[in-house]
């Protein structure tokens, strides 16, 4: 019950956000959610350090409104600075210098694996389909997990990934990518029909592979932590890396597949 009435507070907020909404409307919640993202990265991975980085959760915060500022430069820029503030501060307040490379790694990688990549939806969201395009994110993650769900506890026999997610089953994988082409055809047949037939199962096959390697990867990481979920701010759904996991790695994907590939192979 938690968990559907988190969904059905959040959900209405975000399509909203991105159907009637401005850009930088979107951008305000994107930020947010990177915010909290960064801070759960950290407390996953440096639980003894999350308290100072919280600069660093805001700065990545930040770093999502960029692309709405220029052409790709100050993108860019914002990664460079990034690092170069991560430099100077395990520079300047060293604890363990065994420790020093593996810390300012994991800060990296948390800028790389939050902000950066989910800045892609910010950009796609700039195109001029842009809000469809966020849409059938949604609807492919959704029917995806959906049908992955119900498919995998009817059939699921032969184990996915046993060591990352024990639960996972192929049939459940295969079923998740039936589930990511019906959502495709319902956007096509809703607020997206110039969505080609071909594009539309060839971003149910990409976007739904990538989402769940995205689901996949976050379970990698919190198992290497040692922990269930990234947090507990959502109640039912577990952290915000819990519930954007599948669009994270999801997100760049998209958007390079609207600019470079879509209507490409009609």
């Amino acid at each position: 019950m938690l968990r559907l009435l988190t969904a059905l507070v959040l959900l209405p907020v975000v399509i909203l956000t991105i159907v009637k909404g401005l850009p930088w409307h979107f951008a305000l919640l994107l930020s947010l959610f990177t915010a909290v993202g960064l801070h759960e990265f950290f407390a996953m991975a440096l639980p003894d350090r999350k308290g100072e980085l919280l600069p660093f959760a805001l700065y990545g915060a930040l770093a999502v409104f960029t692309p709405l500022l220029s052409d790709g430069r100050l993108f860019i820029m914002a990664g460079a600075g990034f690092f170069l503030l991560a430099a100077f501060h395990f520079l300047f307040r060293l604890q363990n210098m065994e420790s020093v490379a593996r810390d300012v790694s994991l800060v990296v990688t948390a800028y790389l694996y939050v902000p950066f990549l989910l800045a892609h939806l910010v950009m796609l969201r700039l195109l001029p389909d842009g809000s469809s395009w966020l849409l059938v994110i949604m609807l492919i993650v959704m029917t995806n997990d959906t049908a992955a769900y119900y498919i995998g506890s009817a059939i699921g026999k032969h184990r996915l990934y046993p060591a990352v997610s024990p639960k996972k089953s192929v049939e459940g994988a295969l079923g998740g990518l039936l589930g990511s082409l019906g959502g495709t055809l319902l956007a096509k047949f809703t607020f997206f029909g110039s969505l080609s037939y071909v594009d539309a199962v060839l971003a149910a096959v990409l976007i739904g592979v990538t989402g769940q390697l995205g689901d996949l990867f976050e379970s990698l990481l919190k198992r290497s932590f040692g922990v269930k979920d990234s947090g507990a701010i959502l109640p039912g759904h577990g952290g915000v890396l819990d519930r954007l996991d599948s669009i994270i790695l999801a997100a760049p994907v998209t958007y390079y597949f609207a600019i470079y590939l879509c209507g490409r192979f009609s």
